[in-house]
């Protein structure tokens, strides 16, 4: 059964990257429309709107006297969330509802595998269904618009391409394991700072090439049964009322069947909402509730609006068969085959962004003593801050997964380094960011000086990075950078390992470490997989799914003073304390995010514009050297077929990701001078050589038209760059766009 549901997604995956033409596609939604029909004429008004809210927390009502089993939501795109209360957020702490933490959004983009984005959809739909969970609040799939955002390490990359298909293969994963997504956040979600109430100003083309492109893959190709409306408003209405994001675009033009809900909190209106499209207020009914059957009675909203808005819901609850009661929850949520695929998704994610003079792999024929300095060294990551986290059935941290992989054959000793910083800290409005404690400094120093090898885990943790706030700088917190360098001073060989979600500052690191990597919040088995590629069980594969910059202000957001904004009220001062933290009146505020950079978000910004960045979307080194050849490009029906071989010269097996970026010399709009059309991951032994096929859609060539309004394709020139980053371009082609 396996190999069946894994050929029907490579099938899918072939239908997405070529988008030939096709029978238009009917949802699996839209089996049962008889019988829905029949159902809800024998709803009473009052039953249909007991659906439209939340009962509970993490669940919208079913009708029990008609066999509707209720909605059960699972929270957590990286890992199912621990039962809660009925109201609150307090946890039930049951004994069997640890679950397996996968690795986070930025670590699975890092993967650059729609097979992984699969597994990892799967993975996450069997520990649902163990719970009784119907529908899974993920994947988050805004685009990274800033180096701080929040909730980078949740999302997946900056780039629309790269999070789409990755958006698809979750998708395809957790709806063929019967448990439905929820794509967030629908839309332009693209900072955590006044997420409540700002207003995203973006243009008509930025928005539906850059912000919108991976929720249209999401729905088109892998029939997405639920969306998640975020909390901003876009081009001045609320996300959750937004007729023209929910009705007009995803419902009429991507034929999206299924159900809308709100984010916890982020519902305005009673008649606004459900006109727009929204199916559910959560997690309460302060709109959607008693307000609703009252304006149903006004005859200020319809009943044909509550049966299409109650016809959506059953159509989810038809597809995806509730758990009995007493079949969920009675077995430990992590299971080994999850476990599994969190350390493939970790393996395949961690990226090497430098290695100077071979420092790496660790020869253990060689090295007898390792210093491990950090205190991300033993840190976990599947809790910390706000939102949504993991109760992990187990995590293991760096220094566990190199004491679990080295064994006897070295020793390793461990030194904090620098202080932590946690919940307390940030309670007492502590900076992240003074000076290094002197003592653990001293330590940390000394240990160094006694050993072959120094391996320096710094990084970020679930406490800076969080929901619900921006960072306000990309700096390496504790004092890291000042520690490095005394570290490297001490001992040469120094290899840093970067544990983050999100962009760091690199300046120090980069000129005094020999050896970077990034391994982000990498789940239950990050240590393990870290350790893998440290000591050359493995090589290293990760790719870049965002742009390092040398510094903040070069991004473009921060380049073009559109962030951070500054909120003042009526009288211009400026309000206090406030990135939703105080209970305000969020209907009078008036905050624009204008979105000036357009379509130039990420790399397309730095090439663009010429920026130097520190590390290039898509980088990523290995142990062994690829030979790229034999590039061809043809002009086909469907699009453009390239062909190429790649050769492993080196001496270890090896995966390299194949990318394919395009450019139009002579196009008549601005365009980036590149943009990622395709990619493929592909596995090597030593000295072996595999031809790559990628065929790049027509319709990926496309560009919206803001005087149409619609979608337009150039035909004509095309460039295509063929590498293993956007700045590390092996091949070139010319060919034509029919």
């Amino acid at each position: 059964m396996r190999k069946t549901l894994l050929s029907a997604v490579a099938g899918a995956f072939m239908l997405a990257s070529c988008n030939a033409p096709q029978p238009e596609r009917v949802s699996a939604l839209m089996q049962f429309e008889d019988e829905i029909t029949e159902i809800i004429n024998q709803m009473t008004l009052e039953e249909k709107v007991e659906m439209l809210h939340g009962k509970n927390m993490f669940s919208s009502a079913g009708v029990e006297r008609l066999g509707i089993a209720d909605l059960e939501y699972a929270d957590g795109p990286f890992g199912i969330r621990e039962e809660m209360e009925a109201h609150s957020w307090a946890p039930l702490n049951w004994t069997t509802d640890s679950a397996t933490f996968f690795p986070t959004g930025s670590a699975l983009a890092a993967t650059w595998s729609k097979e992984l984005a699969y597994e990892y959809g799967k993975g996450m739909a069997k520990e649902a269904r163990l719970r009784g969970k119907d529908m899974i609040l993920g994947p988050a799939m805004n685009i990274q618009r800033i180096p701080t955002g929040g909730r980078t390490y949740e999302y997946l990359s900056e780039d629309p391409v790269l999070s789409g298909i990755l958006a698809v293969g979750y998708t395809l994963g957790a709806q063929e394991n019967e448990a439905a997504v929820c794509l967030k956040h629908f839309a332009v979600n693209s900072q955590e700072n006044y997420r409540g109430f700002v207003n995203a100003q973006v243009s008509p083309r930025a928005l539906r090439e850059i912000y919108l492109a991976p929720f249209e893959r999401a729905v088109k190709e892998a029939d997405a049964y639920g969306v998640m409306a975020a909390y901003n408003k876009v081009n001045g209405y609320w996300c959750s009322e937004n007729y023209e994001l929910e009705n007009k675009i995803l419902r009429q033009e991507w034929g999206f069947k299924g159900i809308v809900i709100s984010d916890w909190g982020g519902t305005h209106s009673t008649v606004g909402a459900v006109t727009a499209g929204l199916n559910v207020e959560m997690p309460g009914k302060s709109y959607l509730g008693e307000a609703l059957l009252d304006s149903v009675k006004a005859g200020v909203v319809s009943d044909s609006v509550i049966n299409e808005r109650v016809r959506e819901l059953l159509r989810v609850r038809k597809v995806i068969k509730p758990v009995p009661h007493d079949v969920a929850n009675t077995v430990m949520t992590s299971q080994p085959e999850q476990q599994q695929i969190a350390y493939q998704v970790a393996k395949h994610s961690v990226v090497l962004l430098k290695n100077e003079g071979g420092l790496l792999p660790i020869d253990l024929n060689k090295t007898k003593k390792i210093a491990v300095i950090g205190g991300n060294a033993i840190q976990t990551q599947a809790l910390g801050g706000v939102g949504a986290g993991v109760k992990a059935l187990y995590e293991i941290t760096p220094l566990q997964g190199l004491m679990n992989r080295i064994g006897d054959k070295a020793e390793i000793t461990f030194a904090q380094g620098y202080k932590n910083y946690g919940r307390e800290e940030k309670r007492n409005q502590i900076s992240a960011y003074g000076e290094p404690d002197e003592a653990l400094l001293a330590e940390a120093v000394q240990l160094a000086k006694e050993s072959d090898i120094v391996i320096f885990v710094a990084g970020n943790n679930r406490e800076i990075e969080t929901e619900g706030s921006d960072r306000t700088t990309i700096d390496l917190p504790m004092g890291q950078d000042k520690i490095a360098a005394a570290l490297a001073e001490a001992n040469k060989n120094l290899v840093t390992v970067v544990v983050t979600g999100a962009p760091a500052d690199l300046q120090t690191i980069q000129k005094v470490s020999p050896s970077i990597l990034v391994s982000w919040f990498n789940g239950t088995e990050g240590g393990n997989a870290l350790a893998d590629i440290l000591v050359g069980n493995v090589s290293p594969s990760g790719k870049l799914p965002f742009t390092f910059p040398v510094k903040l202000e070069d991004s473009p957001a921060y380049a073009l003073g559109v962030y951070p904004q500054e909120l003042k009220d009526e009288n211009g001062d400026v309000f206090v304390n406030l990135v939703n933290r105080q209970r305000i009146d969020r209907s009078k505020i008036k905050l624009n995010a204008d979105y000036s950079e357009d379509i130039l978000v990420g790399y397309r910004w730095f090439d663009t514009k010429k920026v130097a960045v520190m590390y290039p979307f898509g980088h990523g080194l290995s142990y062994t050297t690829f030979d790229y050849s034999n590039l061809s490009a043809k002009a086909v029906k469907d699009g453009i077929q390239v062909t190429l071989t790649v050769a492993n010269t080196g001496k270890c097996d090896a995966d390299e990701v194949v990318q394919v970026y395009a450019s139009r010399p002579d196009s008549k709009i601005q365009r980036p001078v590149k943009e990622l059309k395709g990619f493929e991951r592909i596995s090597l032994k030593a000295g072996e050589s595999k031809q790559v096929n990628i065929l790049l859609a027509r319709n990926d060539f496309r560009h919206w038209n803001e005087t149409t309004n619609a979608w337009d394709i150039e035909t004509g020139a095309v460039k295509l760059m063929v590498g293993s980053s956007s700045q590390d371009i092996r091949l070139t082609q010319d060919t034509s766009l029919k």
